[in-house]
């Protein structure tokens, strides 16, 4: 089929002025909402990217990813590391231990979930050590019991670098005549990092050694390797992958990610996110009935001119291809004039809530913003989808006049 033809006919009932009125509003009402729609979704999905991913950054980015636990103590952990680092994702693999501690400073008491680390390897893969005062992962040095606390807990417990606190781990617990009784030891305070986020208040650092003397375990001993990712969403999908890779080197493992942990917490965030971008969708939805009523009106208006057309020899498709084409070009309209403003919008939308007075997070604090291609590629192909969809049945009813009817009292 031809598509000039339907084209250039569909472009002049597009561009000619409407001798309905009403039909006129609607189709204004039509392009008005769809680029509302566009825009919205552009702005909402970018600001609630960029929530997710500076939650990524400031919470997983503090604690383990992907952990590996073996049955029997790895005799050479660089081996499997080496390994494992072929894997799509991994960016580096480093010994860890964990346990669940109580801290104790002289003004207060606090729950603290303690992790083992070897200060060299950590310092240039944790995110941790870019939100550390300088120096403060140097400092752990194994058998000086020098400890990092986040800042929220800091705060929580009055100590700052150079006090003394005392950790006590129910891994390492005794049991005598008087119950059991937990290992404990002192730690000085060697420095503080502050990511930003809940961790803060519960997470602290040590040397793995110190770690392990801690929880009353051998302290050249690894059973753990910890698993820093370029995604940290990839560690559900990587996970089989580690286990696989090491039971060909005869290592039984079993593996835990963050979703153990903050699982809930970024499900929350995901449904907020597809929720919000669902009910947005509906703007679109509704812009799209509205061109099916103004291209209803359309074809009333014209049936006389689709009817002569008809009579000239115009194919059921051509006739269906010219109300297409008009609805189509209502929906670009607004497609490319909401994708200009959201775009900008979202690009600016700080210096615009700054040059109004808005502040969202608070004072000094700026909304996250990431546009994603994919993303906006989805937004495109949804609207067309959504509005084609809208335009066939005008076309349809379009398709379906009958000239000698139409044209008996002509």
């Amino acid at each position: 089929m031809d598509l000039r033809f339907p084209f250039y006919v569909g472009y002049r009932y597009w561009r000619a002025r409407k001798a309905n009125a009403f039909a006129s509003f609607i189709t204004l009402f039509a392009v008005s909402g769809i680029f509302l729609g566009v825009a919205a979704l552009i702005v909402v999905s970018s600001v609630m990217n960029g929530l997710e991913g500076q939650l990524k950054e400031r919470i997983l980015g503090a604690v383990p990813q992907l952990t590996v636990y073996t049955e029997a103590p790895l005799n050479d952990w660089t081996v499997q590391a080496t390994a494992l680092k072929t894997l799509p994702s991994v960016k580096g693999v480093t010994p860890s231990v964990s346990t669940q501690a109580m801290v104790q400073s002289a003004a207060n008491i606090r729950a603290v979930q303690v992790f083992g680390i070897f200060p060299e390897l950590a310092q240039t893969l944790s995110a941790v050590a870019k939100h550390t005062y300088s120096g403060a992962f140097d400092e752990l040095i194994s058998g000086q019991y020098k400890v990092i606390l986040g800042a929220e807990l800091a705060r929580q417990l009055k100590v700052s670098p150079g006090d003394t606190v005392r950790l006590l781990s129910g891994d390492g617990v005794v049991y005598s005549p008087l119950g059991p009784v937990p290992s404990q030891r002192k730690f000085m305070v060697s420095g503080i990092f502050e990511m930003g986020s809940q961790v803060d208040a519960g997470v602290a650092y040590i040397h793995y050694q110190d770690a392990k003397r801690l929880m009353r375990q051998p302290s050249e001993e690894i059973n753990q390797l910890r698993l820093y990712l370029d995604d940290s969403f990839s560690a559900p999908a990587l996970a089989p992958k580690v286990q696989d890779l090491l039971a060909k080197q005869g290592i039984k493992a079993t593996t835990s990610d963050w979703r153990d942990t903050y699982g809930h917490l970024f499900s929350a965030v995901k449904m907020e996110k597809n929720m919000m971008s669902l009910m947005l969708s509906l703007i679109v939805a509704v812009a799209a009935f509205n061109i099916v009523s103004a291209l209803v009106m359309m074809v009333v208006d014209k049936t006389t001119d689709v009817a002569v057309l008809k009579t000239q020899g115009l194919t059921t498709a051509s006739v269906m291809g010219i109300f297409v084409v008009q609805g189509s070009l209502n929906a670009v309209l607004g497609l490319v004039l909401g994708l200009g403003v959201g775009i900008l919008l979202t690009l600016n939308i700080n210096g615009i809530m700054s040059s109004l007075g808005i502040s969202i997070l608070g004072a000094g604090q700026v909304l996250p913003v990431k546009l994603e291609l994919v993303q906006l590629s989805a937004i495109v192909v949804g609207t067309l989808v959504v509005t084609l969809l809208a335009t066939l049945y005008p076309a349809l009813r379009a398709a379906r006049v009958q000239p000698a009817t139409a044209l008996r009292y002509e």
